[in-house]
């Protein structure tokens, strides 16, 4: 018998159909003799239409009543769970994150988890309940409602699993497994049977979106199983993350390639090249919680420097904002600009490690195909580029052929 929290996402609860099929599954594994915590998204297109109806009393909603509002979603999914499992014989009980008290940060819209106060699941799993529980959602100090932000069911389903030292944490979407890349833009991608933590969590911050990056976080930091299936299939192993990267004469070189499209490049112009002006750059940028990716920082022959970073394309805007009403005129910088029509394409692979000229090859493909790269980050397993945003499904598709990643 194992205890196991398994996260359902929005289009796995679209509608009472799939709802009923959610709980026909978690039946078979009750039925086996497991504990089973399930963690639900709001039905898909529920956030978004939740979202779109604050704007049209608020453009630029408050965060913390915009959270009121989305996080009602997730309620109403846990309440029709729980009574599709009841309509199937099943002891159940939902959990709204207040209720459970997952305890966050007060970064509405956007907050990270503190704390979970497991005492009523346990309880509630020894005397034979399936407990359901609200993803993206918990609760700060004051007794504020938050959300986690996109994906954050990821992240409920994964803390929760930790708190509870749960045997493993199965996420179920609308795909079967973690893939070599984006099937939609490459067909020939492959599903993968394992990919190291490591991996992960570099294709989650690269733009992969079968999972959100801080739940890959938090699997990592304690240690939890994690497992990524298809909602639509009964069978199939999925893709498993693991903790042990494999034997290095099978591993792969590059197992994966992510992209992005929601970033924006910001540049700087004509900056003083004195010690700490990256501070005096990026620290208003930082109070007002918008989110620093790549960073490039190039020095002139006549004393001034040019900064370069990206953020995420919504915050462009904010950023651009700040920095012209707040760093300019202070840091007498000569122009800052921005650009929202970028891309970030990333190869991933711990087989990095042990082979040279990865780089080299991925920049002689791009440039065959005349594709300019316009920033580059590197990490031990990562290469990123940033490309103009035309030319991003030529970019993958290139990569993925050249690296032979839809090879068996």
């Amino acid at each position: 018998m194992a205890l196991i929290v398994q996260k359902y996402g929005g289009t796995s609860v679209a509608n009472p159909d799939r709802i009923r099929n959610l709980a026909r599954r978690v039946a078979r594994y009750k039925a086996m003799g497991h504990k089973v915590v399930v963690v639900v998204s709001a039905m898909s297109g529920e956030t978004n239409r939740l979202i779109a109806l604050a704007k049209e009393i608020m453009p630029d909603p408050d965060p913390r009543e915009l959270d009121v509002m989305i996080s009602t979603g997730e309620q109403v999914t846990i309440g029709m769970t729980a009574l599709a499992l009841m309509e199937l014989g099943i002891k159940a009980k939902s959990y709204t994150g207040t209720q459970v008290k997952i305890l966050t940060d007060d970064a509405y819209t956007k907050a990270r988890i503190l704390s979970i106060d497991e005492t009523n699941i346990k309880q509630d799993l020894d005397n034979g309940y399936v407990v359901v529980v609200a993803g993206f959602q918990g609760v700060d100090a004051n007794g504020n409602i938050t959300t986690l932000g996109r994906g954050g069911s990821d992240t409920t389903g994964v803390a929760l699993a930790a708190a509870l030292k749960a045997d493993e944490c199965q996420i179920y979407t609308d795909v079967d497994g973690v893939y070599t890349t984006d099937p939609r833009v490459v067909p020939e991608a492959r599903r993968l049977d394992k990919i190291t933590f490591e991996e992960m969590l570099e294709l989650a911050s690269q733009g992969s979106k079968v999972l959100q990056i801080r739940s890959v976080e938090f699997a990592g930091k304690y240690k939890v199983k994690l497992r990524v299936l298809s909602s639509f299939e009964d069978e199939g192993e999925g893709t498993l993350i693991t903790f042990e990267e494999e034997d290095n004469m099978e591993q792969p070189v590059i197992s994966g390639i992510a992209f992005n499209r929601d970033e924006a490049k910001i540049t700087v112009l004509g900056v003083p090249d004195r010690p700490g002006i990256a501070y005096q750059i990026l620290g208003p940028i930082a109070e007002a919680n918008v989110d620093v990716d790549m960073i490039i920082q190039n020095t002139g022959a006549d004393g001034t420097t040019d900064f370069t970073f990206t953020v995420h394309k919504n915050e462009m805007n904010k950023a651009l904002s700040i920095l012209r009403d707040k760093v300019q005129g202070h840091i007498g910088a000569r122009e800052i600009s921005g650009d929202d029509k970028i891309a970030k394409v990333s190869i991933v692979g711990v087989g990095m490690r042990s082979h040279v000229g990865i780089a080299s090859k991925m920049f002689r493909i791009l440039a065959e195909e005349g594709i300019n790269i316009q920033m580059i980050s590197t990490s031990e397993i990562k290469i990123a580029v940033v490309v103009d945003e035309k030319y991003l499904e030529l970019a993958v598709r290139v990569l993925h052929k050249a690296f032979e990643l839809d090879a068996e």
